[in-house]
């Protein structure tokens, strides 16, 4: 039974029964409940924490331990439920928080500690220069050389367990000399800023031998889990083939020490895979804590095949590992130290960045390192959700397995069975075959290519100048008409699923132009996607309509934020079937682009954004000879490779086929390189919005003040003119948008939210139609109401559905439609803007 008590001055009952009692509001009274009647609450709110008017009078209905309770007190109990399970979940997340700033404060507090270190051991060494050089001696010192080289042992200790349990202490000392103390000089690396959410502490060695990066963190695993994860190295690290034990025998102090054999895969057609030969040395410590630490040993063991020893260039780990902690609360702090020798003088001059940056050892190794574990931690705590019901496991290994199959494509080893086929005399396309059925990294035991010819793969590299890579790879993403060839996918899918390889050189098939990019997973770092898209496909001929269905890509994408640590900068993708199982066969094809600058090119993202009149400054105050200096010197590789099968009597048709395909889109490229390059857009074009439209000033003026005439009020409260007028409208929170008045009416401006609307860039906006990004119900509202907005000048448009150039669904409010008047106050275009948008 329940009952009504007055509220006493204490209140202390009613508080102190949290669940039982509740304040109506508007009466000021307590209502107690009984248990029986709390759980049926219980019950609903389980099911419905918001219950409607009518649903709480049905449950009064419906369960009689209630009849007496009011609707309106019933109401305040699920306000009040509401309010308490909020405050626990607050409660919950600023606990996690502590935890983690806790563990993040212990982490700079050592990092502050080995500074001081360091600044003590440089003021002594300062001393120690000055004394010499103030002395009259004639004798000439070359003690105070900083440059430590590390010894490498010999094979022959390898049959000598003691021999191999001294160097893995030596490797032991020498690793944590790295991790926690002043062996290496180590810097900051740009962009990285610690805290509870980040990555964690990233740094970069600076004047050392080889190239080292160093990263720590706090990751929610125990430390045993933790180093069964990392020692997996072919699991986490993309350009990692293969790592085969030879040898492990237990150490004395409870820890193991392995002999190591490991390749890598070379990132590009124009270097050859690096291999290692190492001890790994495995102990824990007092602490509870575990560390693996590792180095290269001297000598040929461990070897490749001798078919494929010409491929691989033996490469020196020097002491490198993991220092693994308990942290208080759970979860543990971890150390990770890569220190490697890539032989750069081994690869042609304009790779040799790419092998001396200890950046690119950060980003490609360490951080991928820490990102991985982040990531299974988040993964097994349930923090990660993803739709279409694949588990995060399964995504993950469809992310490793595209990845795997691009690397092997690139390097074509021969031990896999590839084989190079002759040229045609032009050398820029290298066509290479596999005619193993199974194809044992590009597909599981279970989804092998059943198919009486096997693989062909079209390659070649090239070298690009001035063109930021991050926006490459936007656009070869977002608009994927402008350089491949539908009737090609629809050949590989159809090939792939029902064993079909007939050639298609005369094959009928159309693309009607939509892409659908439909997500399924991305890293918590959000450096890299995973997704589907399909290619809606039109029927040209009736024979061939069974190949102009739509084709469905399992596509991984990584690296569309430059300004990320860790971006790798590829696009990757195979033909599926609509509804593809977990162990679905792949053949993956792609583009890869490195980055052989050492610094990160900030100005390059300004590309999409008004870069020179957000940035630099108006257009107006530059000449059009000025150009962005931090673009002027930056080069890049784009490796692109592409895979088809083939039937053995068809295999010069498709090898000519390839080579012509690669060739053209080379070809797109160049001509997409060359529109995009920072030093057509900073220089010429950044002053431009597009071809024979004003400056971007005058744009944003002519904006503003039509708006203000047509509307009666101000379209932005907080500038007056100038930069600031431009900037607020770039960065104004609805989405702004302006379209031509032409037959077919395309947009040539969009501000950031409505670049983000469209999921496009400034580049490539000009290639959408209005008509394009409107439902059937849009488009009829905006015809109905388009004699109004000439005649009147504006229309507000009703809530509606949109659709971006990615094929998703977007929301508004309302829209508001106007005429954009010039000086001689003639029509110049329409603006769109798109009021609280948001993707359905």
């Amino acid at each position: 039974m329940a009952m009504v008590v007055a509220p006493r001055g204490n209140g202390s009952d009613a508080g102190g029964m949290s669940g039982f009692a509740d304040k109506n509001s508007d009466s000021g009274k307590y209502v107690r409940y009984t248990v029986e009647q709390v759980e049926a609450l219980e019950r609903v709110y389980t099911e419905c924490p918001k219950p409607s008017s009518m649903r709480r009078q049905q449950l009064i209905r419906e369960c009689p331990i209630l009849s007496n309770i009011e609707p309106k007190q019933i109401k305040v109990w699920f306000q009040n439920r509401r309010c308490r399970e909020k405050q626990r979940k607050e409660s919950s997340r600023l606990q996690t928080v502590n935890r983690k700033l806790n563990a993040m404060n212990k982490l700079l507090m050592e990092e502050n500690e080995r500074l001081q270190k360091q600044v003590s051991q440089l003021v002594y060494e300062n001393g120690s220069m000055r004394q010499q050089l103030q002395g009259a001696s004639l004798v000439t010192d070359t003690s105070c050389e900083s440059v430590v080289t590390t010894p490498q042992h010999s094979l022959r200790d390898a049959n000598n367990p003691t021999g191999l349990l001294s160097i893995a202490e030596e490797t032991l000392a020498e690793f944590l000399s790295k991790a926690t103390g002043t062996a290496v000089d180590w810097v900051q690396m740009p962009g990285m800023k610690p805290g509870p959410d980040s990555t964690g502490i990233v740094a970069i060695s600076h004047s050392c031998s080889g190239v080292a990066a160093r990263a720590c963190g706090l990751v929610s695993l125990e430390p045993t889990k933790i180093a069964e994860i990392l020692k997996d190295r072919p699991s986490w690290f993309r350009d990692c083939r293969s790592l085969e034990v030879f040898t492990m025998f237990p150490a004395g102090n409870g820890g193991t020490v392995e002999l190591i054999y490991m390749q890598m895969y070379a990132p590009t057609t124009l270097a050859p895979a690096r291999d290692f030969w190492t001890l790994r040395y495995t102990t824990g410590l007092e602490d509870g804590g575990l560390v693996v630490c590792e180095r290269s040993l001297s000598g040929s063991g461990g070897g490749p095949s001798a078919s494929t020893a010409h491929q691989f260039v033996r490469a020196e780990m020097l002491p490198s590992g993991y220092l693994i902690r308990p942290c208080e609360g759970g979860g543990s702090i971890v150390h990770i130290v890569d220190h490697v020798d890539l032989e750069a003088w081994r690869v042609p001059e304009v790779l040799r960045p790419l092998y001396e940056s200890s950046k690119v050892v950060a980003q490609k190794l360490t951080i991928a390192a820490l990102h991985h574990i982040r990531q299974i931690a988040q993964e097994t705590n349930g923090e990660v959700v993803y739709g279409l019901g694949r588990q995060p496991a399964v995504l993950r290994t469809f992310s490793q397995r595209l990845c795997r199959g691009l690397n092997e494509a690139i390097n074509g080893f021969t031990d896999d069975g590839w084989s190079l086929l002759a040229c045609d005399g032009v050398e820029d396309v290298i066509i290479s075959t596999n005619s193993s059925n199974c194809m044992g990294t590009h597909v599981t035991p279970g989804g092998s290519l059943a198919m009486s010819g096997g693989i062909l793969c079209a390659k070649a590299s090239m070298l690009l100048q001035n063109v930021p890579p991050a926006l490459l790879v936007r656009f070869l993403r977002e608009h994927r008409s402008e350089w491949a060839d539908y009737s090609i996918d629809a050949y590989s899918a159809a090939s792939l699923k029902a064993g079909l390889c007939a050639f298609l050189g005369s094959r009928s098939t159309g693309f009607s132009g939509s892409q659908t990019i439909i997500p399924l997973a991305h890293t918590v770092e959000h450096e890299e996607f995973l997704e589907v898209i399909r290619l809606e496909g039109q029927s040209i001929t009736q024979d061939e309509a069974v190949l102009s269905r739509d084709v469905h890509l399992l596509q991984l994408c990584s690296g569309l934020d430059e300004n990320a640590v860790g971006a790798c900068f590829q696009l990757v993708y195979a033909p599926i079937g609509e509804f593809f199982p977990d162990d679905a066969p792949l053949l993956p094809s792609g583009f890869r682009v490195i980055s052989l600058d050492s610094k990160t090119d900030k100005a390059a993202h300004r590309t999409l954004d008004l870069a020179s009149s957000l940035e630099v400054g108006s257009a107006a105050n530059r000449t059009d000879g000025d150009v962005v200096p931090s673009n002027s010197h930056h080069r890049s590789v784009l490796t692109i490779a592409l895979q088809f099968p083939y039937e053995t009597h068809l295999q010069d048709s498709i090898a000519a086929m390839a080579r012509q395909y690669v060739r053209s889109i080379i070809s797109s490229v160049q001509r997409v390189s060359m529109a995009i390059s920072p030093s057509k857009l900073g220089g010429h074009w950044g002053s431009k919005l597009s071809p024979g439209s004003p400056e971007a000033l005058t744009l944003t003026h002519w904006i503003c003040q039509s708006y203000s005439f047509h509307m009666g009020v101000e379209l932005l409260t907080d500038c007056q003119s100038g930069d600031s007028m431009l900037k607020n409208l770039w960065h104004h929170q609805d989405a702004i948008l302006c379209c031509s008045l032409k037959a077919l009416p395309v947009f040539t401006f969009a501000n950031q939210a409505g670049l983000d609307m469209l999921e496009t860039t400034l580049v490539a906006l000009q290639d959408i139609a209005l008509d394009k990004i409107f439902d059937e119900s849009g488009r009829k509202t905006l015809c109905s109401e388009f004699s109004k907005i000439m005649e009147q000048g504006y229309s507000y448009l009703p809530a509606g559905v949109c659709m971006s150039s990615m094929g998703r669904n977007v929301s508004y409010e309302q829209a508001v439609a106007w005429k954009v008047l010039n000086e001689d106050s003639s029509v110049h275009c329409l603006a769109f803007s798109f009021i609280n948008w948001s993707f359905v």
